[in-house]
């Protein structure tokens, strides 16, 4: 019997989202990748949305081998390259959105940016980095692609980060809460607004997840540190390990669905308990 908590049980997702539209910010690797994976297990038609072609490329044609090891149709993967954190491109997304579907079921805002300063470090430039592509790029991709997602009865997931509520000592962070807190505000506030044009709005707020940026980060560090960093998510995790993308989707694939129909102004903590202390 397949055991739920192993990466290969996301082979085995309810085709939840037959025949939905799903658009992802931030979908050709890490947590947006792992997202996209679940979604066409589970039935979904996907925009990708990404600033590396090379990447986007490199995900729908991991996507497109689903297809062909599973007795259901190829998934229908679309990609567009746009950098969203300077404006003009949002709306360029939008347009080219709108363009392929006047429908849109899913809207995952998950690209985001943390580079991790101390206060005393963060220059306007990075404070702006940060706000544009962790608040402003969500908030009017949303704006835009929302009559599209009112006409499908859709609904909104946001990426947001246990960072919003919980630090770490020797992570400094500033700039990224501030960001994130400000997405988890966003979540309710359009949940409150928008739930009577028959739109849900929640958010996911992950914890530590295994990701080529988490691989690289820890790459970086000392091996001591390294260690220190092992040593800890033993310490502060109540399920003993961080996150697989997985996780992340499968947390994804539920919110998106039915199974979620009566949930909106959500912040999910998908994160092993790391919160609970």
């Amino acid at each position: 019997m397949q055991n739920a908590d192993t990466p290969s049980a996301i082979h085995a997702t309810p085709r939840l989202l037959e025949g939905k539209h799903a658009v992802i910010t931030g979908g050709s690797e890490g947590i947006g990748f792992g997202i996209a994976q679940a979604f066409v297990h589970a039935g979904a038609s996907l925009i990708l949305i990404g600033r590396s072609r090379q990447k986007l490329e490199a995900a729908r044609h991991e996507l497109m081998s689903i297809g062909q090891t599973s007795q259901n149709q190829p998934p229908s993967v679309h990609l567009l390259e746009a950098d969203l954190q300077h404006p003009e491109q949002v709306q360029h997304v939008a347009d080219a959105v709108l363009a392929r579907w006047p429908h849109v079921d899913v809207l995952v805002n998950n690209a985001g940016i943390g580079r991790f300063a101390a206060f005393a470090d963060t220059d306007e430039a990075l404070f702006d980095q940060h706000v544009h592509l962790n608040v402003k790029a969500p908030y009017f991709l949303t704006q835009r692609l929302l009559p599209a997602l009112i006409s499908a009865q859709g609904n909104v997931i946001n990426i947001s980060s246990y960072f919003a509520h919980r630090m770490l000592p020797g992570r400094t962070t500033t700039a990224y809460s501030m960001t994130k807190g400000a997405v988890d505000a966003f979540t309710r506030a359009l949940a409150f607004e928008v739930g009577h044009q028959g739109v849900r709005v929640n958010a996911i707020a992950p914890g530590s997840v295994e990701t080529p940026q988490l691989q690289h980060n820890l790459q970086a560090m000392p091996v001591d540190a390294q260690q220190a960093f092992h040593n800890m998510v033993k310490t502060i995790y109540p399920l003993q390990r961080i996150g697989r993308i997985e996780d992340i989707g499968q947390a994804a694939v539920f919110l998106a669905s039915a199974a979620a129909g009566w949930i909106t102004g959500t912040v999910l903590a998908v994160d092993g308990g790391l919160t609970t202390n």
